[in-house]
């Protein structure tokens, strides 16, 4: 269900997914969707995000396309290479980030100029899939901060649950029976307005990229019914890979 009406001119890309994908996100899943009107019906604003499988895009596009924005995702750039993913990520105006790359920047100054515009913004704070046992929000880049503070653009915590249920984190094939219940809830918005005034300085990208995590995991927490581990998981720390799928990293050593 539309609860809010979307732009009538959408482009292509959008009607290829109304019309391809979103009839087989309803069908292989049940949905609860919570507190989309959360999200601002217009302006430019960031929406962070848990990050628990590959296709939890899919899910978060869907929800806030459901609540009459038109999402623009920070993804990595190797999308663009694949056939029909690269097309649409295009066409829809997606935004692609070379990750642990200088190269990087170019992805930011765009996020900042689409927040200008008035758009949708989603991050995944975290930067790729949760490395935590227990699929919770581990600790968050600064990506998202700095875009707040530099555009003053609001920022709305988007928490999801249910994915790992089709596909669980680095599986090649997903589980359609029985159909799993996917949550999605929108929470409010996340105060920075003390952190925006004067210079932005790495103390305060800091304090934002703790408020934001701490929003997010609450939220997250509130979905699952579970209380959220007292110290957010560090991939540093622990010795996991960043990036790719860590499991494979695991064996690989393991094999050496």
């Amino acid at each position: 269900m539309t609860v809010r009406k979307l732009p009538r001119k959408r482009g292509v890309g959008w009607r290829f997914a109304e019309v391809a994908i979103k009839p087989v996100l309803v069908g292989m899943s049940r949905r609860q969707w919570t507190d989309g009107l959360k999200i601002p019906a217009e302006g430019g604003v960031i929406l962070v995000a848990n990050h628990v499988t590959k296709i939890d895009p899919l899910t978060i596009a869907h929800y806030v396309h459901d609540h009459g924005r038109m999402p623009r995702f920070l993804a990595k750039a190797g999308l663009w290479d694949v056939p029909v993913v690269g097309w649409l990520a295009r066409s829809t105006k997606q935004v692609p980030v070379a990750r642990m790359s200088a190269d990087a920047v170019g992805a930011f100054n765009a996020a900042i100029e689409a927040l200008r515009e008035g758009e949708c913004i989603v991050v995944y704070p975290e930067g790729t899939v949760t490395r935590d046992p227990g699929l919770w929000p581990m600790r968050g880049k600064t990506g998202a901060a700095r875009m707040a503070l530099e555009s003053g653009a609001p920022v709305v915590p988007v928490a999801h649950w249910g994915e790992q249920e089709i596909l669980a984190p680095y599986a090649k094939a997903p589980r359609l029976f029985p159909r799993a219940t996917v949550q999605v809830r929108a929470g409010d918005p996340i105060d920075l307005a003390d952190l925006c005034e004067g210079e932005v300085t790495r103390e305060k990208i800091d304090e934002a990229t703790d408020r934001i995590m701490a929003a997010l995991t609450t939220l997250v927490a509130e979905l699952r019914g579970q209380p959220a581990p007292a110290e957010r998981f560090d991939p540093k720390a622990a010795g996991v890979a960043e990036i790719g799928n860590p499991h494979q990293k695991k064996r690989k050593k393991d094999q050496a």
